[in-house]
């Protein structure tokens, strides 16, 4: 979950989580749907398939795994997840670099040399899990991306850009792909108690509000919202609509069992907008 995700947007998540999966055969045996159910709002749902996925596989091997090799194994896990995990778990010298401490040791080297390479000499050995949560650390509240507390450093003197005052310039900045603006409609359609909603064609496994169709009557408009994915921002504007028919693939849910279906974050906005109104 705390991958690219703030920890104060996690942790009520975590909790839910937790409360309902308190061990791997919980996750493992649960709807796919109640799973993106309960991770909506966190967005990059393919993390909660490939956590799913790593809950199978560790009740088929009996065990959570305990060598890097294996962690590595794990759906969705990566070699800064493993070794993590690795370190911190089971004290195995491993390791870890996320974008903090990428941030550090470009300008410890100056943006010289290889990443991981340097990470792995840092590495304080008797006490890996020590050494590479201090060096994450140091990375999130001291050497920050856009005002390092040089002043601050315990190992400034030991930093090759601070030395040589480059430290603005680096980690080099990777080239942003344009925005993509687009405009959307969205249709609230109620029908005796239910509620029309298609497969979303943005988040897999999840449902969203219909844009228009052959044989739906559209009425008043309810609101407008903005929603950004990646590089596309989307302006949805939500209209009421009547429709006796759901085409192919649309699916009447109970107002009442709203609550239990997996929504995207636009068919949840979209639905405010019928409450401002």
């Amino acid at each position: 979950m705390l991958q690219q995700t703030r920890v104060a947007a996690v942790i009520p998540y975590y909790e839910r989580f937790l409360e309902r999966f308190p061990h791997p055969a919980a996750l493992a045996e649960a709807p796919e749907e109640e799973v993106l159910t309960l991770w909506s709002g966190l967005g990059y749902y393919s993390r909660a398939r490939n956590l799913q996925a790593a809950a199978r596989q560790i009740v088929e091997r009996g065990s959570f795994p305990k060598t890097f090799d294996e962690i590595r194994e794990l759906a969705g896990v990566g070699d800064y997840t493993a070794a993590a995990v690795a370190s911190i778990a089971f004290g195995l010298p491993h390791a870890v670099v996320d974008g903090n401490v990428r941030r550090v040791v470009a300008r410890l080297t100056n943006g010289e040399g290889d990443t991981h390479a340097t990470a792995d000499l840092l590495l304080d050995r008797r006490n890996p899990s020590r050494s590479n949560q201090a060096l994450m650390e140091l990375g999130a509240v001291v050497c920050l991306p856009r005002d390092p507390q040089c002043r601050e450093c315990p190992i400034a003197k030991h930093c090759s850009a601070c030395q040589l005052g480059t430290q603005n310039d680096l980690p080099e900045k990777r080239t942003k792909p344009a925005t993509i603006h687009l405009k959307r409609k969205l249709l609230l359609i109620h029908l005796h108690g239910k509620i029309l909603l298609a497969p979303s064609t943005r988040v897999k496994g999840f449902w969203d509000l219909p844009g228009p169709f052959e044989g739906a009557r559209i009425g008043a408009r309810l609101g407008e919202f903005r929603h950004a994915i990646t590089h596309h921002s989307y302006r949805f504007t939500v209209y009421e609509a009547v429709a006796r028919a759901a085409p192919e693939g649309l699916r009447w849910f109970h107002c009442k069992n709203i609550d239990e279906i997996p929504l995207s974050t636009t068919a949840k906005k979209g639905l405010r907008c019928s409450i401002d109104v």
